[in-house]
């Protein structure tokens, strides 16, 4: 017997044609006219993603900001889809925003806003998983109580904010380890996935896989992850 309830966000939706696929994902015309708020400073915000997560190709982050544009939270991920699906992308962003910071959904407004940065190869152009990954963020932003922010891809040329133009050559993907970073200390690889509060020390945490995305590493205040910590 069917009552008509909606599925949960973590079941998969039917199958359907690819028309319904495409549905579920996000033009930069259409991303342009959604209100999506302008970073301040977004090569700062893409070079501390970068510094902090050192993505790899299919690799994606997002992060939560404050009204001061100050990183809080953070994860990082491989996702590999052969068909790019909105539906799938949300799933997976909210299953990660769950883990590394609590939602905001008792706010009559959202005061923080979440941010994804997607590092691929190919052209800084928009591309169909682009589109699905914009269609993604926006739904799991709604779902955690978090104001949609930009979408920002990382090629081999350039990063860029799509939507509005605005990128850069620096940091790139290839950008070797090692070297000084924005602070003027020596990058290192972080080989175990992290959680971090911006005025503590990172300890490692471990989280496990699930909607076939690899998680990679995670920073901000979440309190279930520091539960997980070893006390010293």
């Amino acid at each position: 017997m069917t009552f008509g309830f909606a599925s949960p966000p973590h079941v998969s939706p039917p199958a359907s044609a690819d028309s319904a696929r495409l549905g579920r994902m996000l033009e930069p015309a259409e991303w342009a006219s959604a209100g999506i708020p302008l970073l301040r400073n977004p090569r700062e915000v893409v070079a501390g993603l970068h510094d902090r997560h050192r993505p790899g190709p299919s690799t994606a982050i997002v992060a939560v900001l404050d009204p001061q544009e100050r990183v809080t939270a953070s994860a990082s991920f491989t996702e590999l889809a052969a068909a790019p699906d909105g539906w799938e992308f949300r799933n997976v962003l909210l299953a990660h925003l769950r883990r590394v910071i609590p939602h905001d959904l008792r706010l009559r407004a959202p005061v923080r806003t979440a941010v994804l940065l997607y590092c691929r190869e190919g052209e800084p152009r928009w591309t169909e998983t682009d589109g699905a990954w914009m269609w993604g963020l926006r739904d799991a932003c709604t779902l955690h109580g978090l104001r949609c922010g930009a979408y920002i891809t990382l090629t081999p040329d350039r990063w860029q904010v799509l939507g509005e133009g605005r990128g850069g050559r620096r940091p790139s993907p290839d950008e070797p380890l090692g070297e000084p970073g924005p602070s003027g200390a020596r990058r290192r690889e972080m080989r175990r996935t992290t959680a971090t509060r911006p005025e503590a020390s990172r300890t490692a945490v471990s989280i496990p896989v699930q909607n076939r995305s690899v998680p990679r590493r995670t920073g901000g205040g979440a309190p279930e992850a520091h539960r997980h910590t070893a006390a010293r």
